[in-house]
């Protein structure tokens, strides 16, 4: 990270960046939103492609109007999301107040997550997942390949 708070942003991660944004065209740069929510609890920055960003949209635009739900759920996702774009050099400007939020200081490490990516501390994610993808692993009998576990379906 240099000392204006931009980070480059990977390739692969760009162009998923791209194809998730529908505005985007050869030329500009893809537009995304940050979403700090869930950054208070586990220590990281949910970084959405515009289509992924409207899909949350969408679904609490689907919840009863001036239920507390929607209300909520604006709050939360809404309230706690930045605009942002990818620079002509493939960097993202993350604004001091949400690197404060997880610390996030000379490094950034970048996790894909389909059409989202996380932006972790490092050090935190190496606090807080690698423990838990560790036992996970410990969990499963030596000659099991993990992605079994994917046809039993998301908890």
């Amino acid at each position: 990270m240099d000392g204006k708070g931009r980070v480059s942003v990977p390739a692969p991660f760009r162009r998923v960046l791209e194809a998730g944004d529908p505005d985007w065209t050869e030329g500009l740069q893809p537009n995304l939103v940050l979403h700090w929510g869930i950054a208070r609890r586990k220590g990281f920055l949910e970084c959405y492609t515009m289509e992924a960003a409207a899909e949350v949209d969408a679904k609490i635009a689907a919840l009863p109007r001036g239920s507390k739900t929607r209300r909520d759920m604006e709050n939360y996702f809404n309230g706690q999301s930045h605009p942002a774009s990818v620079d002509e050099n493939g960097r993202l400007l993350i604004p001091q107040h949400i690197r404060d939020m997880i610390g996030l200081e000379d490094e950034a490490f970048f996790i894909a997550a389909h059409d989202t990516f996380h932006i972790w501390k490092p050090e935190t994610y190496e606090q807080e997942v690698e423990p838990q993808t560790e036992a996970m692993f410990d969990e499963l009998p030596d000659d099991v390949d993990p992605l079994t576990l994917l046809a039993g379906g998301a908890d």
